[in-house]
């Protein structure tokens, strides 16, 4: 199997990180759809990239004002000359509007309920519900993303990306405060108009192989579609009774393309801890209560390990925290190479365009 080389950028230079693939059909298949990603030069997405890391230069106030813009610019666009009401979000948002603060009471545990810098779920969620009514799905975009110009695809595509984000910093600056070993920080590594393959039954039975097991530097296909999955609905909506309006958000992975995701958290796997094993017995009854089948690949419930992050030889360490403190002074990907193609991205995320 091939190398992919992943260049960061920072003030003080750059580093390289090595992803070794693994051997299995799919991971085969991505390093291909990769390989003609590089080949095509489609610009590589910067704003919604290094997640979960407490100290990113990408702050909630930052997010808040990015998520406002893009706001701004939809509410402002002349639907009317395509035919179309216009579309106006009433909210706006600041550090306040879509988190708690430190004057709830802070648990004695990481009990995963107390309201201490958590996120407010319903706030994310009404932003994340713009986002779908704007944008549709792949297979059925919505009339506002097909009549929208490239700049207010772009704004729409911001709700989703930037909600997530939010989201995922909240939780780690929470966990960071409060038991800093389970801050799970990630890497989401996605382009712009990227083509998107079909998942084939071999492709599938990655998932049920692996379930929710990650590990650190772990390199897991992207989801390369619009939707939640079941666990998202499950963990984020208090385990809700299935009901047509639900159903319709739940969309099961169908492809797979280039991009890909690390882990850059503590390893997290089944028999390893108690409460994650409660949790996802807990879910297992939840699916078979809704009429879901927990061993029905089609539901591609989980991670699917296409490759792995040589740690010590990119690093220097293994030491999970260690490469969190390398990895936020470095929080730009300038170049991507595999099998000798190397893509310069040669813009950062504070970038208009980024």
């Amino acid at each position: 199997m091939h190398d992919v080389i992943v260049t960061l950028q920072g003030d003080h230079g750059n580093i390289d990180y090595t992803i070794t693939a693994h051997d299995n059909a799919l991971a085969h298949d991505w390093l291909n759809a990769l390989e003609e990603i590089l080949q095509s030069g489609i610009p590589l997405d910067k704003n919604f990239c290094f997640l979960g890391f407490p100290n990113t230069p990408r702050t909630l106030e930052y997010l808040c004002n990015q998520l406002n813009q893009s706001i701004h610019e939809i509410n402002i666009y002349d639907w009317s000359k395509h035919g179309l009401e216009s579309y106006v979000v009433e909210e706006w948002f600041t550090p306040d509007v879509v988190r708690f603060g430190e004057e709830y009471p802070r648990p004695k545990e990481f009990d995963g309920i107390s309201l201490y810098l958590s996120p407010k779920h319903d706030v994310l969620n009404r932003i994340h519900n713009h986002f779908e009514r704007l944008q549709g799905t792949v297979e059925m975009p919505s009339t506002y993303y097909l009549h929208g110009n490239s700049h207010i695809r772009k704004c729409i595509g911001q709700l989703n990306t930037l909600c997530h984000e939010m989201e995922s910093l909240i939780l780690s600056q929470r966990k960071h405060k409060m038991l800093p070993q389970w801050t799970r920080p990630s890497q989401i590594t996605s382009f712009a108009r990227d083509p998107r393959n079909q998942l084939r039954s071999e492709h599938k039975k990655l998932f049920l192989q692996n379930g929710y097991n990650r590990v650190f530097g772990g390199v897991y296909l992207h989801w390369a579609q619009i939707g939640k999955t079941l666990f998202e609905v499950f963990r984020d909506e208090n385990s809700p009774d299935m009901d047509n309006t639900i159903c319709e958000a739940i969309n099961h992975l169908k492809y797979y393309s280039g991009e890909f995701d690390i882990e850059w958290g503590y390893d997290l796997i089944k028999g390893q801890y108690p409460w994650h094993d409660d949790q996802l017995t807990k879910f297992h009854a939840w699916l078979d209560n809704n009429n879901f089948n927990v061993e029905d690949e089609n539901l591609c419930l989980g991670y699917a390990p296409i490759g792995q992050v040589e740690i010590l030889k990119s690093f220097g360490t293994t030491n999970p925290e260690t490469v969190w403190e390398i990895l936020q002074q470095h929080m730009d990907i300038c170049a991507i190479e595999l099998r000798g193609i190397k893509r310069t991205y040669d813009y950062t995320w504070r970038d208009q365009d980024a």
